[in-house]
Order: C-alpha cells, then structure tokens, then sequence
C-alpha cells in the first residue's frame, strides 16, 4: 500500500539503525527516533521539518514505526508526546505499550 500525506504527495518510511525516517519524494523530511532495550524500543524523540508541517508525516512515520515494532515483537515505550498520543488514538497497540518510567527516562539522559 503506497503512503500518502494530507496532499496527496507519495510518502516513504524507512528504518535506520536508531530511527525511523519518512521522505516525500526520496527527501528526508522527519523522523522518529528510538532505543531498543531489551524487548522494548522506546521512542525518545519525533520531528518533521517545518516546511511540511500539517501534513500528516509524523503520524505515517509513527504508524510505520509502531507497526514494525510489533511485528518484530518488542514492546513500545512512548516518550515522546507525539508518539504518545498516537498510541492513544490507536487501541491496536495497547497491548503492546508500557509506560515510561524513571529508570527509562533516566537512561536515556544518560545515553
């Protein structure tokens, strides 16, 4: 299924060693990052460039990125707002989601 944002413009999303990136025609627009840890990928941080704000791209990047988790089978941890709010909005991956907690964000701080 091709990926389309809010105008009609084609949308690519593609994995990367520690992020998920999204293009609209082959350029790289946004992203969202993540750390594994364990069976959990936590998702620090979401953005799209400002030009193509309103779009859409951050809820095709994180929809791509949260069904590729759970297909792999690792647990969502959403620390980023956006992804937080996008797992609200989307009861099918509930099962999946733990909350960040201290540790977590303390690591993360870290590095």
């Amino acid at each position: 299924m091709a990926l389309m944002d809010k105008t009609g413009a084609a949308a690519t999303v593609r994995k990367e060693a520690d992020r998920f990136t999204v293009a609209v025609e082959r350029k790289p627009v946004g992203l969202t990052e993540f750390v594994d840890r364990g069976e959990q990928r936590i998702f620090p941080h979401t953005q799209v460039d400002d030009a193509f704000e309103g779009r859409g791209l951050a809820s095709i990047v994180i929809g791509e990125a949260l069904a590729e988790t759970k297909a792999e089978g690792l647990r969502i941890v959403p620390v980023c707002p956006t992804v937080a709010a996008y797992v609200e909005k989307h009861p099918e991956y509930a099962d999946v989601v733990d909350k960040p907690t201290l540790k977590i964000l303390e690591s993360l701080r870290r590095g």
